[in-house]
């Protein structure tokens, strides 16, 4: 005979009735971890526009796609994102339509 028989569902120490759907514990908005692609958007966003680097705009663009995905709080994600999306856009047309960097040739 195997011991894997009824033998087994009669001692089976679980108990269903007591089981209970898992409820996550709710976060407070400060305590969320830093969104760190919104954070490097920001930061080639600047350098994008700061530096005149389209590489970095392109990037900016990326990581603000990105931290929007995986957007957790909202209200300050949304800020950030929305501020290194500005920054990307402007690096984007300052780069493609402004005046020419001094010492390069068109």
């Amino acid at each position: 005979m195997s011991s894997h028989g009824n033998a087994s569902v009669v001692n089976d120490p679980r108990q269903p009735s007591a089981a209970r759907p898992f409820m996550p514990q709710p976060v407070a908005p400060q305590d969320l971890p830093v969104d760190y692609s919104g954070f490097i958007a920001v930061i080639f966003g600047v350098f994008g526009v700061m530096f005149r680097y389209k590489l970095c705009s392109w990037l900016a663009i990326i990581f603000c796609a990105q931290s929007l995905a995986n957007m957790k709080n909202f209200e300050t994600d949304l800020k950030q994102v929305s501020m290194a999306f500005m920054f990307a856009i402007m690096g984007l047309v300052t780069n493609y339509f402004g005046p020419a960097r001094p010492g390069t040739k068109k």
